[in-house]
């Protein structure tokens, strides 16, 4: 995308420090703090804000209550909610809307304390819903979990492509070296009583217990507390940012479910990729950094492939002998904070995708990549194998 044409830009971040708060700390003040602490990386106000982009949780009445915890009085609200990749979704709906001239600068906010609260993310019911919700009703009662229906795709990954599981675990290798790095990902796996805090081989991740067939421990990512804050701002007012602005260039959205005949290796980011990449003007064999959501590490491999890094089926070669580390000339890099596997996973990771992203790109990741200049944040919403979204954004370097 040219310079000229570049619309809206992400101008500050903060991600909460902790990954167990502890008691007396709730999602709204994880929030407040972390708007706060990303203000003031920007060199803003609270009352430079006009547009607020929250999932609407936590507070009640969708945006209206976050608006009055923080003493807002936006142009604009936006309470897309689609699981882990709201945030991909909050974060192109900010820059559309800036262009359009509505909002000049928008606050998306996180907290959540899914680890204090104990919640059975992953081995709950399929849907979490309620009783008379019309999808458990047809689900649940069958047995299956979340963490199940990702073990199923990566079983029909491994027998539709030939997979193997050494290769997949490529990919918990790789973001377990990055977290090693992080000092707050360190923490947060001894806060989380990980058993052996250090980096891991392909043999570790395979001799770690079975989750959900063929899912191991490894594979899976941590439950953990947490949260963070992005502002997106227009072009005069990101010129006037504390730091140098991180672009976004290009935007794309698309959910998917089950349907007959429907293949579930293949994720939404197939139908949403084409149109952020093609928004941007860049091709995956430019992106240097890939923030990819890994809830799982079969996530990763079908936003690879989906992404179009790779052919269909073939994630697997392309994962393999290293080419995913942060010191490895070959693109692109992943989750070079640890991801959800190694650093943070507080039940939703979209927001943590455009932070690390940012962070590349001003230079400020504990595993920098050298000269990065485009990343891509693609989160996963929902479930993979049925209903999901995929969000996915292109950022550049100013």
């Amino acid at each position: 995308m040219p310079r000229d044409s570049r619309i809206a830009a992400i101008v500050g971040i903060n991600e909460y420090p902790l990954r167990v708060v502890g008691p007396g700390t709730n999602a709204l003040q994880i929030k407040a703090s972390c708007a706060a602490k990303a203000l003031e990386d920007a060199g803003f106000t609270w009352q430079d804000v006009d547009a607020v982009y929250d999932t609407g949780t936590d507070q009640g009445i969708g945006g209206l209550g976050i608006c009055e915890y923080f003493g807002f009085k936006p142009k604009v609200i936006d309470n897309t909610s689609v699981g882990g990749t709201s945030y991909e979704f909050h974060a192109n709906h900010a820059m559309r809307m800036i262009a359009q001239g509505k909002c000049n600068l928008a606050l998306i906010t996180y907290g959540s304390t899914a680890h204090s609260d104990r919640r059975a993310i992953g081995t709950a019911g399929a849907t979490g819903q309620g009783v008379s919700n019309m999808l458990n009703n047809m689900e649940d009662p069958w047995g299956l979990t979340l963490i199940g229906n990702y073990a199923m795709v990566k079983q029909r990954h491994k027998h539709q492509y030939g997979t193997t599981d050494e290769q997949f675990a490529a990919i918990s290798v790789a973001t377990r070296r990055h977290a090693m790095r992080n000092p707050e990902a360190v923490k947060a796996m001894t806060d989380l009583e990980f058993v052996g805090v250090r980096e891991i081989s392909v043999e570790d991740v395979l001799d770690s217990r079975i989750i959900a067939y063929p899912l191991h421990l490894l594979e899976c990512c941590m439950v953990s507390d947490g949260g963070g804050a992005v502002l997106i701002a227009s072009p005069e007012m990101a010129r006037n940012a504390r730091k140098k602005p991180v672009w976004i260039i290009g935007a794309g959205e698309a959910t998917k479910y089950r349907e007959n005949g429907g293949d579930i290796t293949v994720s939404a980011g197939a139908q949403s990729a084409p149109v952020a990449f093609a928004e941007a003007g860049v091709s995956p064999s430019e992106i240097d950094i890939l923030m990819a959501y890994d809830s799982f590490s079969i996530t990763v491999m079908c936003m690879i492939e989906d992404l179009g890094f790779c052919t269909k089926g073939e994630g697997g070669d392309f994962v393999s002998d290293g080419k995913l580390h942060f010191d490895d000339p070959r693109k692109p890099t992943i989750n070079t904070d640890g991801g959800g596997l190694s650093s943070n996973h507080p039940g939703a990771r979209g927001i943590f995708l455009l932070m690390e992203a940012t962070r590349q790109l001003r230079g400020e990741s504990t595993s920098q990549v050298d000269g990065a200049k485009l990343a891509v944040a693609v989160g996963n919403g929902g479930q993979l194998g049925s209903r999901h979204a995929t969000g996915v954004t292109v950022l550049a370097a100013d």
